[in-house]
Formats: C-alpha cells, structure tokens, sequence
C-alpha cells in the first residue's frame, strides 16, 4: 500500500464557489481520496482557500472591508460548502495562517539560496486611477503571437502561451477597462530557463508512462517552449512578506508563487495538529509515495511548471545546483488531473453578470448526492460540458431515483414484508451465480476507472451494474414465488448481496446515500464518513479560524462482503428526492432574476 497525496486546488476566498468550481477541484478529488482509501492506501487529501494577491484588496474595496475581515467571510462560507458536499479533507485550512506565512518563506529562501530566484529591474503595470498594482490576470489585450483579444497578462488561454503584460497588444485593466501605466519596478524572477532541461526531463518522464489525460500532458508540453524568468513577488501590501525585503512593506510573494506551497503548508500543519509534527514526511519526502493534483484546467501552468519548478529549486536539481532545505528533497507530482470547463446552459459561469448556481444555493435545494451525481455522469472530465436544469433533473429522476434508488426501495419493501430480516439463501442457480460474479467484477473494472480518473466512465459502469440487478429482480420476480418460500428466499438474499455490493461500487461518487443504503438493510456504523468543521487556534498565535478535518477511519474495504442472514429489515424510506419538472422552469426564472412559481 502507498501513501497518496491528494492535493486539491485552492478555492479563492473573494467569494462564494459555484458548481463550476467543485465540478474540477473538489468532487472528483474526493472520489478519488474515498477509493483510494477503502483499498487501504494512506491517503493526505490537503487544501484549503487561497486568500491573498490582489483581486481580494479589489473585493474588500467594494464591500467596505479590510482583506482580512473579507478572507474571513469567504473562507467560513467555502468551509461550510464544502462540508456539505462531502469532500473529506484530512485537512482544508487557508493561506493566511502563520504556518502558511513561515513554510513559503523558507521555500523562497532555499530556491533563493541555491540560485533560481535572481532580482531583475522590470516594468510592473499600476492603475493610473488607484495607484495600486494591477495584476497580471486583471490586464487583457490582444495576443501578440495568436491574435486572440482577450489574452490575460500572464497566459493566452486561446494558444496557450505565457505573456507578460507587456507582451500585450492594447493592454487595459479588467477592473475598470482603463489603460494600465507601466513603471520600473525590482522583483525577484524564478529562473525557469535554469530549471528548464529538469522540467524537460520530468515531464518527458511523464509522456513516457503516458498516464496523464492528453490534453493536460499537450498543454504542459507546450509550456516547456518558451521558458521565461517569471516574476514571484509584486508591489502590493496584502501578501506574505518577502524574505530580505521586510523593509519594504510594499512588496509581498505573488499570490501563485505561495498558493501552490499550500499544498505542502497544509500537509505540515495536518501532521502538527494529529500529534506528529514530521508525518508529513511520508508523503514529501519517499520517492515512492504518490501525488495528485486535482484542477481546473486554468491551473495547468502552475501545477505543471511554476510549483514543480519551485521544488526542483528548492531541491537544488537545476542547472545550478544546490542542496534541499530543512524540508529536505520534495518530490514533484506524480500526476496533474485537471478538468475542463463546466458551462451553465449554454454559457460561461460569471457571477457578476449572473450567470451562476452557487454551491450552498444548490444544496440548500436539492440533495448533495444529486448534485455529486450530475458532476461526475455530466461533468467537464475531459471536455467542457454544459450544465442544463432539464439534463440535472432528467438525470436524477431517471437515473438515481429510477434506477438505483427504485432497485433499493423495492428489494428492502420485499424483504420486510416477506421475513421481517434478510433470508438465507437456498442451493443458487446459474442465474444467481452470474449476477453475483458481474458485482464481483466490478470492483475491478470500476477501481480500475477511478485510479486512472476516468470517473465518468466509472460511474457509466457501476451504475450498468445496477442495471443487471434490476433485470434479475424483474426476470426472477420474487414477488410471484409466494408459494415457493425457498426460492424467494435465495432470489431476495442474492439481491441484497449484489445491491450491498453496488452500494460499495457507488460510495465514493455517493457517499449519503451510501450510508443510508448500508442502514435501510439493517447496517451499523459508519461506512461513509464524513467531514467535519472544528474551530482551531492558529497554531502559531494568529487568529483563531474553521478547518475541515475528519475520523475516515470508518471507510470498508472495496470488496464484496457477505450479507449475514437474519439481519433484521424495517420498511424503507425513499433515498433520493424526485424532482418535479417545475423545477426547470423555476430555475430557469430564478436565473433570469424573476420570482419562481
């Protein structure tokens, strides 16, 4: 068994998340974390919100608030969304934390100290109007090499090539469309063309195995054509202070040179907070221990080659040399999982125009499994896809509730009603042996699909399994074998078996019902745990602060167990909610701003 980093990207806390945002990072992470634990791996699923750079000063000015006091709204509410959802963090912190502010300071000192980060005189872009430093991601223009125009200032996401600000053909400010001024400014700049034969040689490495989702492995390819200084601090005064520079208040780490050590604050401040400060080690640090990082496909460049040439530096592995800091060697991501875009009835998500299903909105109204359930047959696994009401609620009521949720309700109704607990078998048939072996070699077919993330069609082929479960109950039709009490029996035994099987087969994509499937046929326990929010101190005397942190030692293993016999059965309760097809037309009013019927 290994041990298994799921690093999951940073939700930025300048507002609530929509539906497009845990449809990337957060539901398929958990899936993955849920499997990989029920096969006995040991698993670190670590976040949490990311909550400096300058977009959250441009909030906070809106709103009237200091950063902090906005950090402090959007990181609770993240928190709790998330919670709801199901996603079982070991832990979901946040970057303002102190532990966070010392871990990427010494990342920064070690890459500086083995020679990848080099002061440079560059031109920043300022807002004439504010004074305050404009981003690379608020200035749009035309791309230089491509022609697109609506290229950001750090990356055209139509050819996929890094820019500078400068780089751009009429430049404007994406706050206020004005014109940005470009002054002289110093900076510390990560030597990418230094590190760039590494970079070569890990993400050949990569090609090789050929595991990566291809557009992913194209696009990170890609980037190892124009290897450029990139700069790591900004003139801003929201930010982790930048080592050598304190005197200068107004120079802060930029927020993706910090984001990304997240991953490896987090996993130290989870080993402190569990009793063991060094812990993390195990997945940091072993060569053999595997990583994950989970992401919408925006985020390629930085978890590609901004974070792996952070910890090639930091390592001393690029053409200068160099020796590991007091981390010691940190091990590059053994794979990058990023997904496409999930649009919302035919358009880009964008909360300032509307156009938008925030998470707590739609669990408030709808079950979360429903919601996970969508995501994952629907969602923007490896191309963009569409969220449509009529395509949620057709899916939920044909799928789940008539599908699975029907199969469940029926074999528990039967079994109450006929012997009150579940009945022993009888000598099988060939119809029975069969059934059983098809659940059986799900948990091979379908493990196989989620270790390789391809959770969709993981998804596809438990819920087929399903589907020859509801067609043996329909052919044997226990419900006539009255006057042979024996064979009804076994008919009834043998699909509660293969429906407690398919309840494994399905709990990392839906872990509620999951648990209530385990209960209506006579469960105990937990077999799906879930996360919890607890109120921590900062461990280092900052302001105290919500984390998501969880007991998942609870999960079964992924294999088919056998049903004891004489389990008492009560009568059964619907497990999922079927959607009236009012709701499109509701929904659909309510995005339109007017009052649902």
């Amino acid at each position: 068994m290994s041990h298994v980093l799921s690093a999951v990207a940073w939700p930025y806390a300048n507002g609530p998340r929509h539906i497009g945002h845990v449809a990337g990072f957060g539901v398929p992470s958990d899936v993955f974390s849920r499997y990989m634990r029920m096969r006995g791996h040991d698993v670190l699923m670590v976040s949490g919100t990311d909550e400096h750079g300058t977009p959250i000063l441009v909030q906070a000015d809106a709103e009237g608030v200091t950063p902090r006091e906005l950090a402090d709204r959007y990181n609770r509410m993240i928190v709790e969304d998330l919670a709801a959802l199901g996603l079982t963090y070991d832990l979901f912190t946040r970057t303002t934390t102190r532990n966070h502010y010392a871990v990427a300071q010494e990342l920064f000192r070690g890459v500086q100290r083995n020679g990848y980060l080099v002061e440079q005189t560059t031109r920043g872009a300022i807002s004439p109007s504010t004074g305050r430093t404009l981003p690379d991601r608020f200035i749009e223009g035309t791309c230089p090499i491509c022609g697109y125009d609506s290229a950001r200032g750090d990356q055209c996401d139509n050819c996929g090539n890094q820019l500078d600000p400068t780089d751009l053909i009429n430049p404007r400010s994406k706050i206020n469309g004005e014109t940005p001024e470009f002054v002289e400014t110093q900076h510390f700049f990560l030597d990418l063309p230094a590190l760039a034969e590494a970079l070569g040689e890990w993400m050949h490495a990569k090609e090789a195995e050929g595991l990566w989702r291809p557009n992913v492995l194209r696009f990170s390819l890609n980037l190892l054509d124009d290897l450029r200084p990139r700069a790591m601090t900004r003139d801003l005064d929201w930010g982790i202070p930048v080592p050598g520079w304190e005197d200068q208040p107004t120079k802060r780490l930029y927020v993706w040179f910090d984001a990304v050590i997240g991953y490896l604050s987090a996993s130290i401040e989870w080993a402190r907070r569990t009793g063991d400060p060094e812990a993390w080690r195990q997945w940091w640090n072993d060569p053999q221990a595997l990583s994950y990082y989970f992401m919408g496909k925006d985020n390629i460049t930085f978890h590609a080659q901004i974070w792996p040439a952070e910890l090639l530096g930091y390592d001393g592995k690029g053409a200068k040399g160099g020796e590991p800091g007091v981390y010691g060697d940190l091990q590059l991501p053994t794979e990058v999982v990023s997904s496409e875009f999930l649009t919302m009835e035919g358009k880009k998500f964008a909360s300032s125009r509307g156009i938008v299903i925030y998470v707590r909105d739609m669990l408030a109204r709808y079950q979360p499994d429903a919601l996970r359930y969508f995501l994952l047959a629907a969602g923007p696994e490896s191309q963009d896809t569409d969220f449509t009401w009529a395509e949620f609620v057709r899916r939920t009521n044909d799928e789940m509730v008539a599908s699975w949720g029907n199969l469940v309700n029926r074999t528990a109704n039967l079994v109450h009603k006929n012997f009150g607990e579940i009945p022993s078998a009888g000598e099988l048939t060939d119809d029975d042996r069969g059934l059983l072996d098809a659940t059986a070699a799900g948990f091979d077919t379908v493990g196989e699909l989620i270790e390789t993330h391809r959770q969709k069609h993981a998804l596809a082929e438990a819920m087929r399994v399903v589907g020859l479960v509801n067609a043996y109950l329909s052919d044997q039709a226990p419900w006539k074998l009255k006057d042979d009490r024996e064979r009804m029996a076994t008919v009834l035994h043998v699909a509660v078996q293969a429906i407690c099987d398919c309840r494994v087969l399905l709990s990392p994509f839906l872990p509620f019902s999951a648990q209530s499937v385990h209960e209506t046929f006579g469960g105990t326990g937990v077999v799906s745990p879930m996360p919890e929010i607890r109120e921590v101190d900062d461990l280092d005397g900052g302001p105290a602060y919500p984390v998501l942190m969880g007991d998942y030692t609870g999960f079964p293993r992924w294999e088919s167990v056998p049903v004891v016999a004489g389990t008492p059965v009560g009568p059964p309760t619907p497990l999922f909610t079927k959607l009236d097809p009012s709701v499109v037309d509701d929904e659909l009013a309510r995005l339109r701003g007017e009052t649902a019927s």
